[in-house]
């Protein structure tokens, strides 16, 4: 059996459905899911009493469009990793609000696992394993820090 980096994981998704299945598919890639947030206030309160290796953030939850502020706060003041899951991938910040990257909704079961995968490598080794896995964007920052190419015939 690979041994591999296994991360703990918070997931900040407000359809009880999807995070469930978000739940399978992270211990699935080998990572320990960690909680499930589905409101910005607890998010963060659960960010900062589990400190997660990487917090799977939903633009929109609960208390509406609040996931880029939960991102943020998970960086600035948990030292955490955000990761976003979102159908507007265009409406992130520039600066994708200090999270690590994106997935696009809808996302394949296949795609989550192989960015947990990814990113497991990529937040433990501090650099990227290859290329990034598609259906994953990674934000400019954190591609630059892990030093990680884009996939072939993507645009940066």
């Amino acid at each position: 059996v690979m041994s591999r980096p296994a991360l703990d994981v918070l997931i900040v998704e407000d359809e009880m459905l999807l995070a469930i299945e978000l739940e399978h598919l992270i211990e699935e890639a080998g990572c320990r899911p960690r909680g499930c947030a589905m409101s910005s206030e607890e998010a963060v309160a659960l960010a900062e009493a589990l400190k997660p290796d990487l917090a799977l953030v939903d633009v929109h939850l609960n208390d509406g469009p609040t996931g880029v502020d939960v991102a943020r706060r998970i960086a600035d003041d948990c030292s955490g990793v955000a990761l976003f899951m979102t159908a507007n991938v265009k409406r992130l910040p520039e600066d994708f609000a200090g999270a690590c990257g994106v997935i696009g909704k809808p996302y394949s079961e296949h795609g989550v696992k192989t960015a947990l995968v990814y990113l497991a490598v990529c937040l433990t080794e501090g650099r990227a394993p290859g290329p990034v896995p598609v259906g994953l964007t990674l934000s400019p920052a954190y591609a630059q820090r892990w030093g990680a190419t884009e996939v072939l015939g993507r645009s940066a």
